[in-house]
């Protein structure tokens, strides 16, 4: 018998303190993959190496801490079923090293660092609805762009969702983002370009 697909309201908000048994929930004891803990772009590549499972954790568990907001939780109804980081391209230095997601221009953009659906709610809306949460949350805080660097699969390619991290290429276009560049052949270069949250017309 088919599995039934599960269904209920997305409702999305801010990783805080007090949600982090939520996001450790979701991420389970793989942290997410490969005991990342979503550290692989905030820290530099031996250090993340180096620091791969607990204390990768641990060291996401101080940035929360921190009180800075490091991305979006997803919610259908009180389970929680995604995530997606978001900051300051400053928060994430090997970002500006990356031949596929090195600054395409002088925007001071925010980036979509990772993107992750727990398996049983994948293709259900859920990276959209996180993805449109963070071009809001992105805006509020006053970002001129919203970039992200998702995978464009090879047409009738059905991609292993580990190496899909940072998200699938259609869920940003539904989002409202579009190409801007390809580095490679499967890696697009995408942008939300973001008006002030309290621009008004005159």
């Amino acid at each position: 018998m088919p599995k039934q697909r599960r269904t209920a309201p997305i409702s999305v908000h801010a990783l805080t303190p007090d949600r982090w048994s939520d996001f450790k929930t979701l991420f389970g004891s793989n942290g997410a993959c490969g005991g990342c803990w979503c550290m692989t772009n905030r820290v530099p590549r031996a250090q993340y190496v180096r620091q791969q499972g607990a204390a990768n954790r641990r060291a996401m568990k101080v940035l929360v801490d921190s009180g800075r907001v490091q991305g979006l939780l997803a919610y259908a109804g009180s389970e929680c079923v995604g995530w997606v980081s978001v900051e300051p391209r400053a928060s994430f230095p090997p970002l500006l090293r990356s031949r596929v997601a090195k600054p395409i221009d002088a925007v001071d953009a925010w980036c979509v660092s990772c993107l992750f659906v727990h398996k049983d709610w994948r293709e259900r809306g859920v990276s959209v609805a996180l993805l449109r949460a963070a071009i809001q949350h992105a805006r509020r805080h006053g970002a001129r762009a919203l970039d992200a660097f998702p995978v464009a699969p090879k047409t009738g390619q059905r991609l292993v969702p580990v190496f899909a991290w940072t998200g699938i290429a259609p869920a940003f276009v539904k989002a409202g983002f579009r190409e801007l560049a390809r580095r490679t052949p499967t890696r697009p270069y995408m942008r939300a370009s973001l008006k002030p949250a309290n621009r008004r017309r005159t």
